[in-house]
């Protein structure tokens, strides 16, 4: 009889600890962990401490539209898709670019935002209007954005020199005149130049409009991208979307 009893307490300590995994395993899907800089104001950033921005209001938006909790992980930008890959994260948010290099590699959820690769310099610079003015020249981007990809497109004689920024230190150097000119979203570009009152100047026409998109890791099924997608297509048709682009912009950035 104490043989059996024993073995009930096992059979019942086994099916408790069950229960246990089981509900963390629950919990677990009811958290989403998002990449992100909190250096690329105004989509992500830091103030006292506080990590704010568009892309932050958009996925909290998300995380109450599908009844959970966003938990926002920050790291230099160049370390993210390195993290997603580890799946430290889930997916990233810092205005990632979908491209065909990208495609290849992730599943992206639809666009929501569309934004121009921008050319900007110092305001005393009249000499730089185009991709062809940038010959010659030393270009700053970000360190694993897709700016440079766009620039080596062009540049088939590598004629211009491309110097990568693990931040945004290219403002500071282009305010200084040391490099000529850098490459950034459009939208960020403007929203940096006034908050901190640069003497920089956006030139020229986007060389290139962009769609971005949430990257994930690839998968048959991924439940949790269509999931992210069926929130995004919710919040831009209630207007959600827009009311966000427009709080950070005054223009909605959120479509076409």
């Amino acid at each position: 009889m104490k043989k059996y009893f024993l073995l009930f307490l096992v059979l019942i300590s086994v099916l408790f600890t069950a229960c246990i995994d089981e509900t963390k395993s629950e919990e677990a899907k009811k958290v989403i962990k998002v990449g992100t800089s909190g250096g690329y104001f105004p989509f992500t950033y830091y103030e006292n401490d506080v990590l704010k921005g568009f892309e932050i209001d958009v996925w909290n938006a998300i995380g109450e539209n599908l009844g959970v909790t966003i938990e926002f992980k920050t790291a230099k930008f160049s370390g993210l898709f390195g993290m997603l890959e580890t799946k430290k994260i889930d997916t990233i948010s810092n205005q990632i670019t979908k491209t065909d290099a990208r495609t290849v590699k992730y599943d992206f959820a639809d666009a929501y935002v569309y934004d121009g690769a921008q050319i900007i310099v110092h305001e005393d610079n009249n000499s730089i209007n185009s991709l062809e003015d940038l010959k010659g020249k030393k270009i700053g981007v970000g360190l694993g954005t897709n700016y440079a990809d766009i620039i080596r497109e062009f540049d088939t004689n590598n004629e211009i020199e491309i110097i990568s920024y693990d931040g945004n230190g290219f403002q500071n150097d282009v305010k200084l005149k040391r490099i000529d000119a850098y490459i950034e979203d459009r939208t960020s570009a403007v929203e940096s130049i006034k908050k901190a009152n640069l003497p920089l100047k956006i030139v020229g026409s986007p060389i290139r409009v962009l769609s971005n998109a949430f990257p994930f890791l690839k998968s048959e099924n991924n439940l949790l991208l269509k999931d992210v997608n069926t929130a995004l297509s919710a919040l831009r048709k209630d207007g959600k979307l827009k009311e966000i682009s427009l709080k950070w912009f005054n223009m909605d950035i959120t479509n076409k």
